[in-house]
């Protein structure tokens, strides 16, 4: 077989069984959390604003 050939068997077998579809559907809830949660930052919105603009600055003059 060259570059780009295939097994044309193959490609007139390919039946799409509906049963199995029903088996492999994903459940959305299945891993559902059910609690808090907080993020501590260390630093306040301002501080964290300066902070990401001190960096961009350092980045600009590179």
């Amino acid at each position: 077989m060259g570059f780009g050939s295939y097994d044309e068997s193959e490609q007139q077998q390919q039946n799409v069984d509906d049963e199995d579809a029903e088996d492999t559907a994903v459940n959305v809830h299945e891993n559902e959390y059910e609690g808090e949660m907080t993020v501590e930052t260390g630093g306040s919105a301002d501080e964290l604003i300066g902070q990401l603009q001190e960096i961009k600055e350092k980045k600009e003059d590179e």
